[in-house]
């Protein structure tokens, strides 16, 4: 007589139920479980595009005739664009740009519609900032394809030969080089990631080794230890920075246009927001994994995708773009295209020396209260 042992089920509900229940409780997992996807999807379906839409246009119409008045609606019309200003004269082109108010100056020739007739021939003159370059090429590629559309349009009304030559001038990067408009990202990108990430680490390993409880029941302040914590990593972030112009400057021929004390300081300041952001990252960590993938994945995401680094934020949805204001990388990128590309002095970069300010005040404080929990 033989005795055959029971099958052994490979589904256990009672371990599986356990399972669940472990997941439930840990609020961290559910968050990336569930809301994680969410994030993404959202910001990889908005973010991610090359399509230029309601770009802001300035025009410069120095005849106000018919013509130019009609071709000025069809742009505004087109979902590409959107005219938002009008300028006094020509030379107002540079301050927009400057300002940031406007992606595309049109300029249109003196008595424009009166030449179109007489002489079958008119002249637009149409600029672009080429720090981004592919989104320069873009706009000047759909105002091109309006003007001529236009034109067409006039064939047909009038069925007189004429023609209307757009003229294309690519601002600060006239050669189009992809460097111009990489170097800025990468940068905000190394800075953020290396300063945040080892500070973090730094701080969490006493955590996890039991210094950080020796130091804190010292005689030494909470505003002495974050410091302290703070310096060894600045002043190895300002030979990296430094490494970074170098290379930038001799080895990719990005050069450096506006101020150079300007740069450093608005790069210090951004390395200063860095740490206390890595600061902040550590008190609320509890190991080195969580830190490493709080101040890697967590960071990188929104840098990459909303500081404007690969995609313009001005093409995001207005909730994104609203999103992005809280990444310092988008201040400190838009900060260093102002001086390293275009050119300007310091006083154009004030709007972002002043938001950055603002951020490294309220990451330190932030920092010194929980450290001090």
């Amino acid at each position: 007589m033989s005795h055959r042992k029971p099958a052994l089920s490979v589904f256990n509900a009672q371990l599986v139920w356990k399972e669940f229940r472990h997941i439930f409780r840990d609020a961290r997992s559910m968050l990336i479980l569930l809301a994680m996807p969410v994030v993404q999807i959202i910001l990889f379906g908005f973010a991610i595009t090359n399509e230029v839409k309601n770009a802001q246009v300035a025009v410069f119409d120095p005849s106000g005739d018919a013509v130019t008045t009609r071709l000025i609606e069809h742009i505004h019309a087109s979902r590409y664009f959107d005219v938002v200003r009008n300028l006094g004269s020509a030379a107002e082109a540079g301050e927009v740009f400057r300002e940031g108010r406007a992606s595309l100056v049109v300029i249109f020739s003196e008595n424009f519609g009166e030449n179109m007739w007489r002489t079958g021939e008119a002249t637009v003159q149409l600029l672009a900032d080429a720090t981004d370059p592919t989104q320069a090429a873009t706009l000047t590629g759909y105002a091109s394809s309006i003007i001529a559309g236009y034109r067409q349009e006039l064939l047909a009304e009038r069925r007189i030969p004429m023609r209307v030559t757009a003229q294309v001038n690519m601002l600060y990067n006239p050669q189009l080089q992809g460097a111009y408009n990489f170097v800025p990202g990468v940068m905000g990108m190394i800075l953020i990631l290396i300063c945040a990430m080892m500070t973090a680490i730094s701080v969490v390993r006493e955590k996890e080794t039991g210094t950080m409880e020796v130091l804190l029941v010292s005689p030494v302040k909470p505003a002495a230890l974050i410091f302290s914590k703070l310096t060894p990593y600045f002043a190895l972030s300002v030979v990296n920075l430094a490494t970074i112009l170098l290379l930038s400057v001799y080895v990719l021929h990005v050069p450096v246009s506006g101020s150079l004390l300007g740069l450093t300081m608005l790069s210090l300041l951004y390395i200063s927001v860095s740490l206390a952001l890595g600061m902040l990252i550590s008190t609320i960590a509890a190991t080195q994994v969580a830190a490493m993938l709080a101040s890697s994945m967590v960071l990188m995401l929104p840098v990459m995708l909303l500081s404007g680094m690969m995609f313009p934020v001005e093409n995001m949805p207005k909730i994104l773009q609203w999103l992005s204001s809280i990444v310092p990388a988008r201040w400190y990128i838009a900060g260093v295209k102002k001086l390293m590309i275009e050119g300007l002095p310091v006083a154009s970069s004030l709007k972002e020396i002043a938001i950055l300010s603002l951020m490294a005040i309220a990451l330190i404080a932030a920092s010194f209260k929980k450290l001090k929990k």
